[in-house]
């Protein structure tokens, strides 16, 4: 039966172009996932931007001579463009500087105040001395005063996975400039995550067995130090707090967090009004039978584990204190949180500043965009910490997707097309003929579960296995030895062909642009799997901007289909381009620049 699957996707933030690294854990895993969903036959709805708020929107801003919304409109329209370029299939990608997120996002702080989970406080905000603006919590530095660590941040230490506030940080200095910050009163509103401790306890724990084990403990274990989280910050650059007395002060705003999390919400209604049905989104977001799936890398976990939950939570009237949902009604909480580890590169941590990075641009700029999406299926950090290499990158480049995969394709299309110039019909079939058949029909309920349940990794190596059986099967029959028996012939190349075409389906989410063109060599016609695009549309303030969106709709079935006996093939041109090995010692050139 087909369901209502939300695939809520990372926000990258738009204060730079994004490098492999952040698609790794946020933008492949997600698109293949929804690839899959769309194939099985769900309803998906993916969608994302980028998160346009906050100081350091700012501080880049300031460093480049641009105003915030300057730099915002730069990195959102390079960010766009990147990602479509990935072939990520987003139903839309916006950003959080429209007028639809600020409403919803003001909705959302609305309904939680009414609730009583929002209530102001006086706390002490980190200052910079040098130009008298707050430093948001991630750019101050010091030693947690929990465990030690020396290299924690002002909002969080991932040594140990606590909770802090800058003010708890013992020697506390600004990431932007070194100085020590100083610490002022100042009144803001708190969201009272204590109130949520018992719901969101016995909601994680539904969780156990469903979800990736890194992420069910690190949430479970968050909940030992929960205490009220400051959701509004003494800026000028971002959504108005919608109180009386509070809306037109002019250096209130709401913290870029909590509008960002809001997103997956605002962007579902963005895209209901932009699909002609504003009470669209109401299927994805309020259907109890429907899904949702939100992916990050781990450095998000604690919002979309906790906060975002918490959050729902407390508009829908859920939590200690009850309440009545607010004016959109009662929304879903997610149903599983896929949060990838960290990639790195050459046993390095990315670093922008330190140009230990390759960002996607310049990525497929030489690089052909399934080889990237490939290696991030099988050696990116699905579960645990991974290192890029670029001699990996060539090895699986090489050996994988030219020698197994391209291989298979080439020679079982270049024989037919030489020999009979269409797909040949089979004659009697033999043990191996049909052994080979069944091993490849075998593969779909087996990649699927794999799929379903985001193991990736899996699943694409599932599909791998059937190319390699299928290699070593031409190898075995060797069909350019029988030129007395072309009905022997036949029924080999055709094996190997139907074969092709499974593996191309069980490929589909992965590599969906040498799969479009595997389909078209074999005689499909009309589209097999939709691709992204770019649109430029108009908010209601009467800027113009570029989304992602597209249709998605196209042959492409989760099943393995019987080829088309007599289509014409004509001779395939090369899947994937073969690397010279000298690839890696330039691009280590380029990281040592």
């Amino acid at each position: 039966m087909s369901q209502h699957i939300l695939t809520a996707v990372a926000w990258p933030y738009a204060n730079g172009p994004r490098h492999i690294g952040h698609v790794s854990g946020f933008g492949v895993p997600s698109d293949v996932f929804s690839r899959y969903q769309r194939m099985a036959g769900n309803k998906v709805l993916m969608v994302s931007g980028t998160d346009e708020h906050g100081t350091p929107i700012q501080v880049q801003a300031d460093k480049e001579g641009l105003t915030a919304r300057e730099l915002a409109d730069r990195y959102n329209r390079v960010i766009v463009e990147d990602l479509q370029a990935l072939g990520l299939s987003y139903d839309l990608f916006t950003r959080t500087t429209t007028e639809n997120h600020y409403a919803v996002a003001q909705e959302i702080f609305k309904g939680l105040h009414a609730n009583g989970y929002i209530f102001p406080q006086t706390t002490m905000g980190a200052i910079s001395p040098s130009t008298g603006r707050t430093l948001p919590d991630r750019y101050i530095e010091g030693t947690c005063p929990i465990c030690g660590y020396d290299g924690a941040r002002g909002d969080q230490c991932d040594n140990c996975g606590n909770q802090l506030d800058p003010v708890q940080l013992i020697n506390p200095v600004s990431k932007v400039n070194g100085e020590t910050p100083v610490f002022v009163e100042t009144e803001h509103f708190m969201l009272d995550l204590p109130a949520f401790a018992e719901v969101l306890a016995s909601w994680l724990s539904s969780k156990e067995g469903d979800w990736r084990p890194n992420v069910l403990k690190f949430a479970l274990n968050m909940l030992g130090d929960m205490h009220p989280r400051a959701i509004s910050r003494d800026l000028d650059w971002g959504v108005p707090i919608p109180l009386e007395g509070w809306s037109d002060q002019a250096n209130k705003r709401l913290y870029v967090w909590f509008d960002a999390v809001v997103g997956y919400l605002s962007a579902s209604i963005e895209w209901a009004r932009r699909s002609g049905d504003p009470e669209a989104w109401r299927a994805w977001w309020q259907d109890p039978e429907a899904l949702g799936y939100y992916f990050m890398g781990k450095d998000n976990i604690v919002f979309h584990a906790e906060i975002w939950p918490a959050m729902l939570l407390g508009y829908n009237g859920q939590a200690a204190r009850g309440g009545e949902p607010g004016s959109l009604g009662a929304l879903n909480l997610p149903s599983e949180v896929v949060s990838s580890e960290f990639l790195t590169m050459e046993g390095r941590k990315f670093s922008s500043s330190r140009q230990v990075v390759i960002y996607v641009r310049d990525f497929l700029e030489r690089y052909d965009a399934d080889a990237l999406r490939y290696y991030i299926a099988v050696a990116g950090p699905e579960n645990q910490d991974t290192d890029f290499t670029w001699s990996e990158f060539l090895n699986r480049n090489n050996g994988e997707l030219v020698a197994a995969w391209g291989n298979l394709v080439n020679r079982s299309i270049s024989m037919a097309a030489k020999n009979f110039g269409v797909i040949p019909e089979a004659g009697e079939f033999t043990p191996a003929d049909r052994t080979m058949l069944e091993r490849s029909r075998g593969a779909f309920p087996k990649a699927a579960a794999e799929f379903q349940h985001c193991r990736f990794k899996n699943a694409t190596n599932e599909a791998f296995e059937v190319i390699r059986e299928a290699n070593r099967y031409l190898a075995e029959q060797e069909p350019w030895k029988i030129k007395d028996n072309p009905e022997r012939v036949k029924t080999i190349l055709h094996v190997a062909l139907q074969v092709v075409d499974d593996a191309k389906t069980l490929l589909t989410p992965v590599l969906p642009n040498s799969s479009n063109k595997i389909y078209a060599m074999l005689g499909g016609t009309g589209v097999w799997s939709g691709m992204p695009e770019i649109h430029e549309v108009t908010d209601d303030d009467g800027r113009t901007y570029p989304i992602i969106t597209g249709s998605y709709e196209g042959a492409a079935r989760w099943e393995s289909m019987p080829i088309r006996v007599g289509s014409p093939l004509a001779p395939p041109t090369p899947l994937f381009a073969k690397l010279d090995p000298k690839i890696v010692d330039e691009e280590l050139a380029r990281l040592a620049e």
